[in-house]
């Protein structure tokens, strides 16, 4: 089979396509024959050893496809099973291997590559809103990168909830995005100061919660961007890792709290993995979550998807198909 090795780690360079043998399954796994791979800031994560992988590796958590082969010990599936994960290994490949415990399956309605898409992101979104900062409907979050994967998904969710979402975008395309998916205010981040921005739409009360994949050049602004008694939830790291803080700053600006979550804890039981996807499959099926793929790349294409990723030229979901 076709698949990605990275042999080292570094720039998008470094993710080779190569020719070897499908992997088997072990006892509780399954093989899944891959018909789409969801791509992640977390996949750069593990290409440039942010997030270290023991070398070499085949990158890729986020998969959809259909069962091939069952590992010893599987009940509760057979080959031909549509189904994703956010758990699996070794996607960027035809055929990926994935915990039959991490597997969902996806129902008729929802097509292989929609729910490769929404997999980490949906997820990650889904927790956000409902678990991490329970959002209440009447309260104001700022959603940062809000025509991202993420971003657009949350949007929808947190519209849905009741919220008010500002949101901050870089170019007048993205910020059409955004509304589209239900942002109030749009704020451009890189044309003024967002934090300024946030507190004029707030009258200067500032938001409840901060939802913020970038990272470390927002990081001041969002945390100047909250009510007292506020959360800031920095969940990515898009314009790298956020510095060492000192709980001090917590304190001299309204005694915020701050929590990094991270999707494997909030997915961390069936009954909970199941609520998530069920919820946003349901949501899908039924017209009431728009899932925007940006576009989709070959699989000997992989390093020109990362550089895009990274480059902030995309919108939505990147496919990576096999």
């Amino acid at each position: 089979m076709r698949a990605i090795h990275v042999h080292a780690t570094g720039g998008p360079e470094v993710l080779q396509l190569v020719d070897i043998t499908p992997p088997e399954p072990g006892p509780g796994q399954v093989r899944v024959h891959v018909a789409a791979i969801g791509l992640n800031f977390i996949d750069t994560y593990h290409r440039t050893g942010l997030y270290k992988l023991p070398l070499p590796f085949t990158p890729g958590m986020e998969f959809a496809g259909t069962i091939d082969a069952l590992g010893a010990g599987v009940t509760g599936w057979t080959v031909g099973d549509r189904v994703a994960t956010a758990s699996g290994a070794g996607g960027y490949a035809e055929y990926a291997l994935a915990p039959a415990e991490r597997l969902v399956a996806v129902p008729a309605e929802v097509a292989l590559n929609q729910a490769a898409a929404v997999m980490l992101q949906g997820m990650t979104a889904h927790y956000l809103v409902t678990s991490t900062y329970p959002l209440q409907s009447g309260e104001t979050c700022l959603v940062h990168a809000a025509a991202g994967g993420v971003g657009l998904l949350l949007v929808q969710m947190a519209k849905a909830i009741g919220a008010r979402v500002i949101g901050t975008v870089s170019t007048e395309a993205k910020a059409a995005l955004a509304r589209g998916a239900g942002v109030d205010e749009v704020v451009f981040y890189t044309r003024e100061s967002f934090p300024q921005r946030v507190r004029e739409l707030t009258d200067g009360r500032g938001v409840d919660v901060v939802y913020d994949s970038v990272g470390a050049t927002t990081w001041e602004g969002s945390l100047d961007s909250l009510r007292p008694r506020g959360m800031m939830v920095t969940f990515g790291n898009a314009s790298g890792p956020v510095p060492p803080v000192s709980p001090l700053v917590l304190s001299s600006k309204g005694s915020l709290f701050l929590t990094r979550p991270t999707l494997a804890n909030y997915i961390a039981t069936s009954e909970e993995l199941a609520w998530r996807t069920g919820d946003i499959f349901a949501w899908i099926g039924s017209g009431n979550l728009n899932v925007r793929i940006d576009r989709s790349y070959a699989l000997a294409d992989a390093a020109a998807a990362h550089r895009a990723l990274e480059g902030r030229e995309t919108t939505g979901k990147v496919l990576i198909l096999p």
